[in-house]
């Protein structure tokens, strides 16, 4: 059974939207990408597609072959337009606070976006057998799963496909929303549930938005990375659309040495300590460098496949772009090379500091 996956849908969308809004062109709508893999409806998937790959099922969109996205400016002033409210209970905003903190388009919005979203949203229970979306209909609504179990079809060759499944968790709706095309898929619940629904004009003012504009930001930041002058506009876009934004506050521990590693760092603002144990003496830390704007840490343990070598700090008010290890070996393969040779500057560092001894390789 072919199952549904969204973020890389959601990449290829922000992408085409982005394009169409500075150029003004219209195309052919292109269909969602059905792929062989488990729903898990958390978002963090770090799947990439490439839009020229994508092909539609035969027949999805005949009565509607062209459209265009809407203009979308992530620095457009929103001031008048008036936010929507629904009250909820406080067990309601718990349980629409847990639903939706996995869920990638969440994660780019700041504390005070985030909570004008959630005042927009609002319950809708259905029972089973109620569509929640048809196929080919026009999108008014985003929807998050609170509960409940929904089967997701797909018209191929005139008949409905059972394609996958949501289990009581994840989101959809928003491929609908993002490009202005009509619904991909049909959504039919099969159990009794509850979701959250946003209606179309808040999802694009504020998640829509907040997704370009931290997508932007990491390419302006990638661009600054010498390791990632090599890499073609290509991979860097896809390696933008990896990134996940992470605050760290005065003092704070974002590396261990000796824990396994996960991922990388790239440095957005502030400033970073990285630190190495004195074999010696394991109570004392000797500080190797500082990082601060465009330079990046932890890449060393996924290179050789160990331990951390280091601690990291932060310095003040700390900002970084993670890369987790998945998205690393598959994007990050032309700078490997690179990597490895600036194994070589951190040992001659370590020689200075007379910790010659400590193992990196």
């Amino acid at each position: 059974m072919y199952l549904l996956t969204t973020t890389a849908a959601q990449s290829l969308e922000m992408r085409l939207i982005e394009k169409r809004s500075k150029d003004g062109t219209k195309r052919k709508s292109k269909g969602v990408s059905f792929q062989s893999e488990e729903v898990n409806g958390d978002d963090n998937s770090d799947d990439e597609d490439d839009d020229e790959d994508i092909e539609p099922p035969k027949n999805r969109y005949a009565r509607r072959q062209s459209v265009c996205a809407e203009p979308l400016n992530p620095d457009s002033d929103d001031e008048d337009e008036n936010p929507v409210v629904y009250p909820k209970s406080d067990d309601q905003r718990k349980r629409l606070n847990d639903a939706v903190k996995n869920i990638l388009l969440f994660k780019n919005v700041d504390p005070e976006q985030l909570n004008e979203v959630l005042d927009a949203m609002f319950e809708k229970k259905v029972q089973p057998g109620d569509h929640v979306i048809d196929q080919g209909d026009d999108g008014d609504n985003f929807y998050v799963i609170d509960k409940g179990v929904f089967d997701i079809y797909v018209k191929i060759d005139g008949q409905d496909k059972l394609v996958g499944a949501y289990n009581e968790k994840g989101s959809f709706g928003e491929l609908a929303l993002m490009y202005n095309t009509p619904r991909a898929a049909t959504i039919v619940a099969t159990s009794e549930g509850v979701l959250w629904a946003l209606d179309r004009n808040t999802f694009r003012r504020i998640l829509l938005k907040a997704a370009a504009k931290k997508r932007r930001i990491h390419e302006n930041l990638l661009e600054n990375v010498p390791m990632l002058k090599e890499i073609t506009e290509y991979e860097r876009m896809n390696l933008a659309d990896a990134l996940q934004s992470r605050k760290f506050k005065d003092g704070d521990c974002v590396i261990k040495q000796g824990d396994e590693a996960d991922c990388m760092f790239f440095v957005e603002s502030g400033m970073a300590s990285i630190r190495i144990r004195n074999q010696d003496d394991p109570t004392e830390e000797v500080e190797l460098t500082q990082c601060t704007k465009g330079g990046y840490f932890g890449e060393l343990a996924l290179v050789t496949h160990k331990q951390r070598a280091a601690s990291v700090y932060s310095v003040g008010d700390l900002v970084c772009a993670v890369l987790d290890v998945h998205a690393f070996e598959r994007l990050l393969g032309p700078c490997m090379d690179i990597m490895k040779r600036s194994i070589d500057g951190y040992e001659d560092q370590l020689k200075k500091l007379g910790l010659g001894h400590a193992e990196l390789r």
